[in-house]
């Protein structure tokens, strides 16, 4: 399935939840913010939620400074 990640087009394997593929991304254990198809997700969303073909999603890594 062709998925657009922060603007860019990426082939990934069907049924994967968005976790699965924070995962894959090296963001599994990171603070982000994801918003898919215009629509802001709770990360208790991630866990149990299928990609589909032709899903936007922006994810935005949160990053603490002072």
């Amino acid at each position: 399935m062709i998925l657009t990640i922060n603007g860019h087009q990426h082939d990934y394997p069907s049924e994967s939840t968005i976790l699965e593929l924070l995962g894959d991304l090296g963001m599994a254990d990171k603070p982000v913010v994801i918003e898919l198809n215009q629509r802001a997700l709770s990360p208790s969303e991630f866990k149990d939620h299928r990609l589909k073909d032709g899903d936007v999603l922006e994810i935005i890594t949160i990053a603490a400074g002072g």
